[in-house]
């Protein structure tokens, strides 16, 4: 089985950072928000690597604990070798386990540091993830100054990071359980239209999760994917409708709800690891009227010598269920 229900894991809190480009969208009140993507920095590398410092930081701060207190800190993002989160953990005394699933790498984080404190009676573990669009971009795609022209289908990744606090203390936000994902490749080779090659697999393990844990899918009061986007989105449903024989109403993309429509420049929405934890805790936890959550993390695993091989590009999703108490 790819699925497990866990003993008593609860989120206790988290804290956000996001861009110049998401303050401009649907979530007015993140815990910080950047001016612009340097973020006082040098280059953008060591802008991010502060990001995810940042919220660290303000994470055990706003939880009155020092190093000694966390056991374990997971954390991955879209830099080569995870070299982001690995530099950000040269900062604190704690033990480290990086982690990369693409986009899908916060859920993976959240599997990982639930399964670490599954057996334990007491633990705290911090999972962490970031993404930097100007970062992103040169290294998947072409550096901006390139001025490469992009398809609709384009998503944008998108600037932030955050940071959540694992615990054994009951919370009002419990992760229940989780399901690993497979690694799917439908033979799609645009690297410009990830919500369609991430889709499939978003797909297949919703099913795995569904058929693992004996539910139907309006056991759930939301279906949270990351960032398949607008157009990745729709897929889904429609791959779950055809696929599957699955109807899907109460579903959302984080990517595709982080924007404005207005926000021409976002193309299909965004993308970015890091877009799943800022409209799930800036918006979606926030609203308390969700009482059972499926979030699930998806990830395009290509790197661009591959695609430049013209290799199809594999993609892999992880789904984690929470239950939400007022």
């Amino acid at each position: 089985m790819a699925s497990k229900k866990l003993n008593n894991i609860y989120i206790k809190d988290a804290f956000s950072l996001a861009g110049p480009v998401e303050k401009k969208g649907c979530i007015k009140d993140y815990d910080i928000v950047l001016d612009d993507y340097y973020f006082g920095e040098k280059t953008f590398e060591q802008s991010e690597i502060k990001m995810q410092k940042t919220v660290i930081d303000n994470l055990l701060s706003k939880e009155k604990l020092i190093h000694s207190d966390v056991e374990l800190l997971v954390g991955g993002d879209l830099s080569n070798q995870i070299s982001v989160s690995s530099y950000a953990a040269s900062h604190f005394n704690i033990p480290f386990y990086g982690i990369y699933s693409a986009c899908a790498s916060f859920v993976q984080a959240l599997i990982a540091g639930s399964e670490y404190l599954d057996n334990k009676k007491k633990g705290n573990v911090v999972c962490v993830t970031s993404s930097h669009n100007l970062n992103a971009e040169k290294q998947f795609r072409f550096p901006i100054e390139y001025g490469a022209p992009k398809p609709t289908t384009t998503t944008f990744t998108a600037t932030g990071a955050v940071a959540c606090l694992l615990t054994k203390e009951e919370t009002n936000i419990k992760i229940e359980g989780y399901t690993i994902g497979k690694v799917i490749d439908m033979g799609i080779k645009d690297a410009s239209h990830m919500g369609a090659v991430m889709a499939p697999a978003a797909a297949n393990v919703i099913v795995t999760h569904l058929a693992e844990f004996n539910r139907q899918m309006n056991d759930y009061d939301l279906i949270l994917t990351g960032d398949l986007g607008c157009i990745g989105g729709q897929i889904l449903v429609e791959y779950l409708k055809r696929a599957y024989g699955l109807k899907m109403k109460q579903h959302q993309d984080a990517g595709c709800e982080l924007y404005l429509k207005s926000q021409e420049e976002t193309y299909a929405g965004a993308s970015g690891p890091v877009a799943l934890p800022l409209y799930l805790f800036n918006k979606v936890l926030k609203q308390k009227k969700k009482s059972r959550i499926l979030i699930v993390g998806t990830g395009s695993l290509h790197n661009p010598f591959f695609v430049n091989q013209k290799l199809s590009i594999p993609a892999v999703a992880h789904a984690v269920s929470l239950e939400v108490n007022g």
